[in-house]
């Protein structure tokens, strides 16, 4: 290393020395910087701390004016040291003062140093600071003082991460590491939580960064990148992801990036600087995912996950680790924080415990926030670099219903937060006390209220919320959560065990909705350019009718005695009802003929979300038992607007003219032909949607658990008719395709209902 005194290992190896030693925090950085610029025979090394409230603070220098040391503060974008930090890359001057972004601080007597390099204190990536070194020559630091400074940067961001300098900080400047944060993603469920941060994937601890013995940390290096593309050429070749898939994909992505010649030389490059294999790892990912978060084109963002992954992988076996997470004990309310998480794993944590959930990944139609519906946890997707910004046993806060997550909030935001949460208790306990009381309006309507549900968690909120039943049963669920295809014996058992949770309760099993966009992890993925619009629900059941008939067959024994509801999703045609209806006779036949107990009585209906069936209702409602209006499926394809898209979902409103006209066009001819009507979907469970319901003739809804209450005491305050004679009128005016949302709210403030 050009002019160094022994190179970066003899560095490291004194740094170890020195923060060993019993010393003040402000003493042991005072050697640091003295240290690192013997060892770079550089006139000047400082140490710059961001601080909470966006600045950099001068915490340590050798070379320049020691005065300014706590006193020499700028914007986090001032200056070469902000435009270290802002950028999260080293920069590397000969002439500091000729760059345009060169800042002169008179207190710190620089203005006589030329070159300049200065590099990011990364954790994570995210900056903690700033490390730099001055010299009076015009000179270009070397490639490897480049690579040496950053090494020593890893080791000043685990000291800074300690919390060992907030000795030295003065209130409202500590340093930002811990510093409260605010970020905003997917609302997921209507819930807040309180509670303490505990990664799904736990972080690799590293105890030992500096190496005692360069050489044998690269063989262990060489050896762990050998046994990880082993592990991962085996499991390609294995029959579960050997038929291609999802999986495979992901895998494949890993394959490349461990042979990648260029990730590897990075890594072999740290460990020669003198770190340990595991900490050469930690440094080359949190460099890479420093600059991959700055990144715009979301296909580089993707692919930081699987650079994530990879390198956590390679951790794991480096120190010798399982690579399946820890479930152990969870702490009191848990918020589990994960890039990505699978319905099943969610279900493994002790619910007792578990309060909240925090994604990366995840938006509100995804598998997971459906469980986290069902055990009516607080969850908030889409969090940009989640798990990078807390630690583990962080305070942290989950607004489910606004997508707001606060990580180590403050005494003020932690008070709010828990008189929000006790409001809500009181809100509870309120409509509790209207579970026994009949849904009924106020002039004497009756309104059945159920439940959506999908597990067996779900069916406690049957009682809990004085439901009249499940509306809506997602047998998929069973499918999603499971490692392999569920046997029809296992479907049986939960179905069974759903329709005597039920008490008697009616209960409408929906048969499978998947493909598409729900794949199964044991089920072969077939690309699709628009899966929402592909070969899914029905016509998967219908194509592979071995399939359906299995889950019928399940369904009718389990009902064996009782009374049994079937609906069939995303039926576009009518001849698909009949085809499906014939295979369900057929399945009664073949059980009459083996001497199955049969049930009592079974009807078969239809989902309605395909805008195809607004010009059948006729004849679909001559050959069905009863209709559900799957409103989500249905607005968004009136739309041809995705729902999970946040670009377009907004370009619409649930209680738009058009939407409500093609609502009540199902009710009108629902009743006409009397055949029973529920409504399954988002727009039921809002107060204000529910009440829009009514007024077009709806009188059964099917909710989520936590909406039954709200929408109960809005509806024993309402007058039926009067909301009708509103609401008719002005979706049969002539209109822009304007929304009645403002009406609406207007007219139940004048009414007094709660909302």
């Amino acid at each position: 290393m050009r002019g160094a005194l022994g190179g970066p290992r003899v560095l490291l190896r004194r740094l170890r020395e020195v923060v060993a030693e019993p010393a003040s925090a402000q003493e042991r950085l005072d050697k640091i910087v003295v240290l690192i610029a013997a060892n770079m025979v550089a006139e000047v090394c400082s140490v710059y701390v961001l601080r909470v409230d966006g600045t950099l603070e001068l915490y340590a220098t050798e070379g320049l004016n020691r005065q300014a040391v706590h006193i020499t503060v700028m914007r986090s974008d001032e200056g070469l040291v902000g435009l270290v930090a802002s950028e999260a890359a080293p920069i590397n001057l000969s002439d500091a003062q000729a760059h345009p972004a060169f800042s002169y601080r008179p207190e710190t007597g620089e203005e006589i140093y030329h070159s300049f390099l200065g590099v990011p204190i990364l954790r994570a990536g995210n900056t903690l600071g700033v490390l730099v070194v001055q010299n009076r020559a015009r000179r270009t630091y070397s490639e490897e003082e480049v690579e040496a400074l950053q090494t020593t940067a890893m080791v000043l961001a685990e000291m800074i991460a300690s919390g060992e300098l907030l000795t030295l900080a003065e209130p409202g400047a500590e340093p930002a590491v811990r510093r409260p944060v605010h970020v905003t993603g997917a609302a997921l469920t209507d819930s807040i939580a309180l509670g303490h941060v505990v990664l799904h994937e736990p972080r690799v601890v590293i105890t030992n960064f500096i190496a005692d013995d360069v050489q044998k940390e690269l063989r262990r290096l060489r050896s762990a990148v050998q046994t990880l593309r082993a592990e991962l050429d085996l499991m390609l070749e294995s029959g579960e992801v050997a038929e291609g898939g999802e999986h495979r994909d992901v895998l494949e992505a890993y394959r490349m990036f461990a042979h990648d010649r260029g990730w590897v030389h990075k890594l072999e490059e740290a460990v020669l600087t003198g770190l340990t294999a595991e900490a050469a790892v930690e440094r080359v990912q949190s460099d890479t995912r420093a600059r991959m978060l700055r990144q715009t084109d979301p296909y580089l963002r993707e692919r930081l996950h699987d650079f994530d992954d990879l390198a956590h992988r390679l951790q794991r076996q480096l120190l010798g680790y399982d690579h399946a997470p820890t479930r152990d004990k969870l702490p009191e309310h848990a918020i589990i924080v994960a890039r990505s998480m699978g319905p099943a794993a969610l279900l493994d944590y002790d619910r007792n415990r578990l309060r909240g959930l925090v994604l990366e990944e995840g938006g509100p139609n995804s598998h997971v926030t459906i469980v986290a519906r069902a055990l009516g946890i607080a969850a908030v997707g889409e969090v940009p670099n989640a798990t990078g910004l807390v630690d583990p046993g962080d305070a942290i806060i989950v607004d489910g219903a606004a997508g707001d997550v606060h990580i180590r909030p403050s005494p003020d935001m932690e008070g709010a937060y828990v008189e929000r949460v006790r409001l809500r208790a009181r809100r509870q306990l309120q409509f509790l006390s209207l579970r026994d009381r009949p849904c009924v309006t106020k002039d004497g309507q009756p309104v059945a209220l159920m439940i959506n549900a999908g597990l067996m968690v779900d069916l406690p909120h049957v009682a809990e919320a004085g439901a009249a039943g499940v509306g809506l049963f997602r047998t998929e669920l069973q499918f999603m959560v499971a490692a392999q295809f569920p046997r029809t014996s296992e479907q049986l058992a939960l179905y069974r065990s759903v329709l005597d949770a039920a008490g008697g309760k009616p209960v409408v099993f929906r048969t499978l909705d998947i493909g598409g966009d729900k794949v199964l992890p044991y089920m072969r993925n077939l690309e699709e350019e628009n899966p929402a619009l592909g070969w899914r629900a029905i016509r998967l059941g219908l194509d592979r009718p071995g399939l359906l008939r299995s889950q019928v067959r399940a369904m009718l024994r389990a009902a064996a005695g009782r009374e049994l509801r079937i609906m069939f999703p995303l039926v576009a045609a009518v001849q698909e009802f009949d085809e499906a209806k014939s295979l369900v006779e057929r399945e009664l036949t073949h059980l009459r003929r083996h001497g199955h107990k049969l049930p009592d009585r079974v009807e078969i209906g239809s989902m309605v979300e395909v805008p195809s069936l607004l010009y059948q209702l006729d004849e679909l409602l001559e050959r069905v038992d009863f209709l559900s209006v799957g409103s989500n499926d249905l607005i968004q394809f009136l739309y041809a607007a995705d729902r999970s898209n946040t670009r377009v979902a907004n370009r619409f409103d649930q209680l738009s003219i058009p939407v409500l006209r093609a609502l009540k066009l199902i009710a009108d001819k629902a009743h006409a032909h009397g055949k029973p009507l529920t409504l399954c979907g988002e727009i039921a469970s809002k107060p204000l949607g529910a009440l829009a319901l009514i007024g077009i003739g709806y009188r059964a809804l099917s909710l989520l658990p936590s909406a039954v209450g709200p929408v109960k005491a809005m509806l024993l305050e309402l007058d039926a008719a009067k909301a009708e004679r509103l609401i008719v009128p002005l979706i049969k005016r002539p209109h822009s395709g304007a929304s009645i949302r403002a009406k609406l709210t207007a007219f139940a403030e004048s009414e007094g209902l709660p909302l």
